[in-house]
């Protein structure tokens, strides 16, 4: 949601871009909405740029390390997911990889009293992107791998102090990043 505008402006005159108004969050809440955010939309779709991950791998609360949606069934959710898209849509997929977090930048915001109630871990973004991936390969969908595309820019340079949304240049990084993908 945050460089949606930006691909949208990117790509005027060339494509529509359409999101849903809430943050898509989970991989369970795409496959509660997938009727009515894609399968229904799709006959106007050309393609489906899509993701999850970062609130699947967000602890349950501050002193666990369980996930909201652990891995084993993460990689369920998005076989699930690209599957049915694959069988209900003629839209090109598109798979992107979930952004990198700055565990210390994530950590210190909940130590300076914005009590976010979970934490995000680093290592836990690679394990969901490697599954994410794997379950593309199987099923020939190209990947978008924004996680790559941060790195490159210098996450510390284009990320906000909070370790995981980007500044503007992020955001402008990372809409490129989609809007090539998208056209070309």
């Amino acid at each position: 949601m945050d460089y949606e505008p930006l691909v949208a402006e990117r790509l005027a005159g060339r494509a529509d871009v359409w999101g849903p108004e809430e943050n898509g969050g989970h991989s369970v809440n795409l496959l509660k909405h997938l009727h009515d955010w894609m399968i229904a939309r799709s006959p106007s779709a050309d393609v489906i740029h899509i993701n999850a991950g970062l609130h699947d791998l967000a602890t349950i609360t501050v002193a666990s390390r369980d996930q909201v949606i652990p891995l084993e069934h993460y990689r369920r959710n998005v076989r699930t997911l690209l599957t049915a898209l694959q069988e209900n849509t003629d839209a090109k997929l598109i798979w992107a990889t979930a952004t990198p977090v700055i565990d210390q930048r994530f950590r210190d915001c909940w130590n300076n009293g914005e009590d976010v109630g979970f934490l995000r871990y680093n290592e836990d973004v690679l394990a969901y992107n490697h599954a994410a991936k794997q379950i593309c390969t199987d099923l020939n969908i190209p990947v978008n791998d924004l996680y790559d595309v941060v790195q490159s820019a210098s996450p510390e340079k284009i990320m906000q102090d909070d370790g995981i949304h980007f500044l503007e240049e992020g955001s402008a990084i990372l809409a490129e990043a989609v809007a090539g993908v998208v056209v070309g």
